[in-house]
């Protein structure tokens, strides 16, 4: 059962599979239980006769029933459906990932704004292997597509803005994401060596969705459950899943498959602290404690700037005083500074960015 913060408990159960239809499911679940819904809905490929490669073998592509629909109508129906469906469970803050190809990605968007979510971004999955284009009538299909949605234009939805720059070698994460494909050791097999599921995503792909836009302790939805990958990765990140899927085969994969994990990492590892979270120093506070004196000069980089210290946390320069970002921005003629990354102190061991003196008392407060 998930807690309520005064001890209780609700009535939503989570980490398992509910075997059945993705659309009753969902309509059977509480309202405003999840924090997202992860999506990777039938694409309708429309495909039409085999494939093979030039060698002659069969492409195995997806060619399940559950990926048929008799008419693009039908379709739009199953998807404004599900998607309906899955806004009634959404907190009022949540949102929600769905992937899909250009068969369907177009009318899935199309459907979403229907019914109010607000599109956040599109983003575009690079695959660094995709299958060839064999007959070479078109372009080799080399990628999917994510939409990122809110619940409603209103939603404060969750966005883990600094672990993602962490992710991406300190650089703003972009919207074209290169990944693999799933395959090797983590594409589950039957024992004769065929594919247990022709669309099975790469934990990488769900690595970076939840930890993205959920933190530790969130519940995630996933509607069309698969072989489990949203609620493998779910598990080893600390977040509560609910998994949907119709096709018991499916389901028994799915549940070895999360059962081998161990179990979700320490808390401080599987957590994503934005800075914008993180307790608010007053400049003032490190002339308080000591940690920079009265009088001592701060100065830029290449010290082309200077200013003095005042007891009370402001700054003199020249013809201006403020604070640390009002004088900074003078000095530079720029309409804006961050003070905490433009002045440094002098200490024995060289210059001395001032916002290391921040962190050690926001550590003190942690």
């Amino acid at each position: 059962m998930l807690g309520k913060p005064n001890g209780g408990a609700t009535a939503l159960a989570v980490d398992r599979i509910i075997q059945g239809d993705s659309i009753e499911a969902l309509n059977a679940l509480p309202a405003a239980c999840a924090d997202l819904v992860f999506a990777d809905p039938p694409y309708n490929m429309q495909l039409g006769g085999e494939l093979h490669r030039p060698n002659n073998t069969r492409v195995h592509g997806v060619d399940d029933a559950w990926d048929k629909f008799d008419t693009f109508a039908d379709y739009d129906h199953f998807t404004r459906a599900w998607l309906a469906a899955a806004q009634r469970i959404l907190k009022p803050q949540g949102a929600l990932w769905v992937i899909g190809s250009y068969h369907n990605i177009f009318r899935v968007g199309a459907a979403l704004q229907d019914l109010g979510y607000w599109i956040i971004n599109d983003v575009v999955w690079r695959k660094t292997n995709p299958m060839p284009n064999f007959r070479g009538t078109r372009f080799a299909n080399a990628h999917e597509t994510l939409i990122w949605a809110a619940r409603s234009q209103d939603a404060r939805y969750t966005f883990n803005y600094d672990a993602m720059k962490a992710l991406n070698d300190d650089l703003q994460m972009r919207s074209d994401w290169l990944l693999p494909i799933c395959s090797g050791a983590e594409r589950l097999k039957k024992t004769d060596g065929s594919k247990v599921h022709a669309t099975q995503k790469p934990e990488s792909l769900l690595h970076r969705v939840l930890l993205a836009s959920t933190r530790p302790g969130d519940v995630v939805v996933d509607p069309f459950f698969g072989t489990g990958t949203t609620g493998a990765v779910a598990k080893k990140l600390g977040r509560h899943w609910i998994g949907i899927e119709r096709e018991p085969d499916y389901i028994v994969e799915a549940e070895a498959r999360i059962a081998a994990i161990s179990g979700p990492m320490e808390s401080d590892i599987v957590s994503t602290p934005s800075k914008r979270d993180a307790p608010r120093i007053p400049f003032g506070w490190l002339v308080e404690r000591g940690l920079i004196v009265p009088g001592e000069v701060l100065f830029d980089t290449r010290r082309r700037h200077s200013a003095r210290v005042r007891a009370d946390g402001r700054l003199i320069a020249r013809d201006i005083t403020g604070s640390i970002h009002q004088v900074g921005a003078h000095l530079q003629g720029a309409p804006s500074c961050n003070g905490w990354s433009f002045w440094h102190v002098e200490r024995d061991t060289g210059p001395v960015l001032i916002d290391f003196y921040r962190q050690q008392l926001r550590s003190e407060l942690n």
